[in-house]
């Protein structure tokens, strides 16, 4: 197929005012201006006058499929809140793939989405990115264990307070996570011995600290649910302590810390910013956040948080943005190539260049407004 005469916003530099985008199979092969556009024999041609062909938009945070929509506990996976520690469990078994929402998110031109466990656990378990388009999540899968999610402040405190166990303070939660990551690093060491010298035994099996190594050895990165400051320093301290790479999610207090940020070399993924202030983490909330974020030098998504903000509005959360100061084209950037970047999947989505995931979202006008609604959706070389 080949789409012609759009106007192709492509994320990799400069939009092409009248361009033409050839796709083969699942991927993107060819992308110029329409003056360097050669015809194929019995090519199917897609007219896009008028239209502005985006990348599918990308929410670099949420929980779909995890909490299924119109259920209580029934549609509830997204917490194993009996043990505060659980990084061996994995996101990828937990989602409903044919939930409702991810047929919103597609209409609504997400087509791609990182999908973590919920905060209720300081140590949660693995993040997946998958496509939005599928009945088999083995099928949607672009990134099985993309990071590993943690959780500081509030949510691990009054969840296991009300069970009468740690952690039920701010201490609590940063000192168990600290002894999590110290047993995995010393597990790790020991199995390098012991692959070293075979007069040394192997330590016994632990399900935990084999998950964690590849968050040590620098493979994946934490994402840390972290909204107040302190628990933003919180989190930068931990993972300098291990070296650890790591992103900041929700980030609400970021606006306060934006130069240490930058200096550290911080990426936040902000949201959801259609919302009230429901809880004391959230005092210092501001749609501001991911302009002064940005100003600063720190490379920031946004998200939906899903199902705290229904995925659909993802690009309208991009547009509140815009109301809080962030620069419009730093706004398109939040939902395409920087939570592509941000999440390490920028080798097949984020941006409409050859060999890249032909994942595609039309608009005439304004897709960051109230209004917008995507004309045409493609994902995966295919109209929805």
């Amino acid at each position: 197929m080949v789409i012609v005469n759009g106007k192709i916003f492509t994320m990799a530099g400069d939009p092409i005012e009248c361009g033409f985008i050839r796709t083969k199979g699942t991927k993107i092969a060819e992308v110029g201006d329409m003056k360097d556009y050669i015809p194929v024999k019995d090519e199917e041609v897609l007219e896009a006058a008028g239209a502005g062909i985006y990348p599918g938009f990308i929410d670099a945070h949420c929980h779909i499929g995890m909490w299924e929509d119109s259920l209580g506990f029934e549609g509830d996976d997204g917490n194993e809140d009996t043990d505060p520690s659980t990084p061996q469990l994995r996101a990828i078994d937990a989602i409903n793939p044919i939930e409702r929402s991810f047929k919103e998110a597609l209409e609504g031109g997400v087509t791609t989405v990182v999908v973590a466990p919920g905060s209720a656990n300081p140590i949660a378990g693995r993040i997946c990115a998958l496509k939005t388009k599928g009945c088999c999540i083995d099928d949607m899968v672009i990134k099985e264990n993309l990071a590993m999610k943690f959780a500081l402040g509030e949510n691990p405190k009054l969840t296991y307070h009300t069970k009468g166990q740690a952690p039920t303070t701010r201490m609590a939660t940063a000192a168990l996570i600290r002894e999590q990551l110290a047993k995995t690093r010393r597990y790790m060491e020991d199995k390098e011995s012991a692959a070293e010298d075979e007069d040394l035994d192997e330590p016994e099996f632990d399900f935990k600290c084999e998950a964690l190594i590849p968050l040590l050895k620098r493979e994946i990165k934490a994402h840390i649910h972290a909204h107040r400051a302190d628990d933003i320093c919180t989190a930068m301290r931990i993972c300098k302590e291990f070296e650890i790479d790591y992103v900041l999610i929700h980030c609400t207090d970021g606006h306060a810390l934006a130069p240490r940020l930058a200096e550290a070399h911080a990426s936040a993924v902000v949201g959801p910013l259609i919302n009230s202030r429901t809880k004391p983490e959230l005092a210092g909330q501001t749609i501001d956040n991911s302009a002064v974020l940005s100003k600063n030098g720190v490379k920031t998504a946004i998200c939906t948080d899903h199902p705290e903000l229904p995925i659909q509005y993802l690009p309208l959360s991009a547009g509140i943005a815009v109301r809080g100061g962030l620069p419009y084209d730093e706004a398109l950037k939040a939902i395409t190539i920087y939570p592509a970047q941000i999440c390490g999947i920028d080798n097949r989505v984020g941006s409409i260049e050859q060999g890249k995931d032909a994942d595609m979202v039309f608009f005439f006008g304004d897709p960051l407004s109230v209004y917008a609604k995507p004309k045409l959706v493609i994902i995966n070389g295919e109209i929805k």
